[in-house]
């Protein structure tokens, strides 16, 4: 990538406007993917992202370049463009770096890359053909499969440089059924931080007969009631809600500047005694896992909510000199061209004390979330909401028929505070998170937990 001796040179002419710490961040990233609609190609791509970018931190101030011109000179004239943004140039500083190599606990055996294009169509179409073939009333169906091979390369002024490879493959189906005018869509999305060897243990075709049978089940479904009620929300996808509405909270980008609901709530009962939510980016081969952030720190298990409790926030290096407190490996950033900000990995509720049939059990009257979509939220309120993309009546303790078009609405302390029961099926599910650092993957997920309380909105 680029060499020690270079990287030494570029970053103490970094640090010759007067910072107190630079850091040099290289990637070079492959992706490529397979496009199909209605069993046919739709597109294939092969792309090569390459650059680097040079930041410089004053105090808690920093500035920060990018250039794709990973040539000496290139470099050079970057570094210097941060210098001359820091301060005054002064005398450049002599920087020395050691290598240091980490274990890759996220190892590959089949890259995508490097795996003929038809044959990861034959793999898309497997797919795309089941779920075609589920019913009849199938209109549509479109798919990607992808993959990325994403290197980076991490130097600073403490003296680091280091490197580190990731490896990702996702498939996505999209269904859509059609009767009498109406239109239904159903999806699925599996990933995870591995090569093709993905396809040992999921099978294409079951993620198409997925995306159709929810196809299937809203185009039969009615309009949801909406009003205040209790709700169960199912595991994978439904931890989509933590991650949005509480996880963006406790990262230190919003949290560092009081831009946050928990801001100040170290030690305190933040959520029901039977929530326990943690960020884990060790987690061999899951999607949002990495040896290392994109600040060479490595990832660790963060318990951030441990028994209701406040524990941890997820901090980056700026978030560390703002608050004072030390790095969790949550640096991580979308490619060179963005500097790096407190970020989730893989983020989930974990097993509670409930088994999951008491929690269903327990609704006289509620709405029973199995698949949860995207949605929004202000991480300074925490306000939020969310679709949910397949969802059936409770009553009396027994799920009941589907409805279509329900939502849920409200803030990530209430919901915290509402949920009081946690079962014991903890599934993560895949997604991509976009912030100020842009978009990466990550993992939600929790058990099935029951809100005792919440708006749901419909008709």
């Amino acid at each position: 990538m680029i060499s020690k001796s270079i990287a030494e040179a570029v970053l103490a002419c970094a640090m010759s406007g007067g910072a107190d710490f630079a850091e040099l961040y290289g990637e070079i990233t492959r992706n490529n993917s397979v496009s199909m609609v209605d069993g046919k190609i739709d597109r294939v791509t092969d792309n090569l992202i390459s650059g680097v970018g040079i930041r410089a931190f004053l105090g808690t101030r920093t500035v920060f370049a990018s250039t794709s011109d990973t040539s000496r000179e290139g470099l050079m004239k970057c570094a210097r463009a941060v210098a001359v943004a820091m301060g005054e140039l002064k005398k450049e500083i002599c920087v020395t770096l050691r290598e240091r190599l980490l274990p890759n606990i996220h190892p590959a055996a089949i890259v995508p890359s490097s795996v003929d294009a038809r044959v990861r169509a034959d793999l898309l179409r497997a797919g795309c053909f089941a779920a075609k073939e589920y019913d009849p009333a199938i209109s549509q169906v479109s798919g990607s499969l992808l993959g990325v091979d994403h290197t980076i390369l991490v130097a600073n002024t403490e003296g680091l440089y280091t490197t580190d490879r990731h490896v990702r493959t996702r498939i996505a189906i999209s269904s859509v059924a059609s009767a009498a005018g109406v239109n239904q869509s159903g999806s699925a999305s599996p990933g995870a931080g591995m090569g093709l060897e993905f396809f040992d243990k999921v099978d294409p075709a079951d993620i198409g007969r997925e995306a159709s049978r929810q196809a299937m089940v809203n185009l039969r479904a009615d309009y949801c009631p909406a009003g205040t009620m209790t709700v169960a929300i199912e595991n994978g996808f439904g931890g989509v809600i933590f991650h949005e509405a509480c996880g963006h909270s406790l990262e230190a980008t919003s949290v560092s500047i009081g831009a946050s609901q928990m801001a100040g709530k170290l030690g305190q009962q933040i959520a029901n005694p039977k929530v326990t939510a943690i960020d884990d980016g060790t987690i061999p081969g899951a999607w949002g896992s990495v040896n290392i952030d994109d600040e060479g720190t490595p990832t660790q298990r963060n318990v951030l909510i441990e028994n209701g409790i406040l524990k941890s926030y997820m901090i980056d290096r700026l978030g560390s000199r703002r608050m004072g407190m030390p790095m969790t490996g949550s640096g991580r950033r979308q490619g060179y061209t963005f500097e790096a900000t407190s970020r989730m990995t893989n983020t989930f509720i974990a097993n509670g004390p409930d088994k999951n049939e008491d929690i269903i059990a327990s609704m006289e009257h509620g709405l029973y979330c199995r698949k949860m979509g995207g949605g929004s939220v202000n991480p300074l309120t925490g306000a939020f909401n969310f679709a949910v993309t397949e969802g059936y009546l409770v009553r009396n303790g027994k799920i009941c028929e589907p409805v279509r078009g329900a939502s849920l609405i409200g803030t990530g302390s209430e919901i915290l505070q509402n949920i009081d029961m946690v079962g014991q099926n903890l599934e993560t599910a895949q997604g991509m998170c976009g912030s100020s650092s842009g978009s990466v993957p990550t993992d939600v997920g929790q058990p099935l937990i029951r809100v005792s309380t919440i708006t749901v909105g419909g008709r």
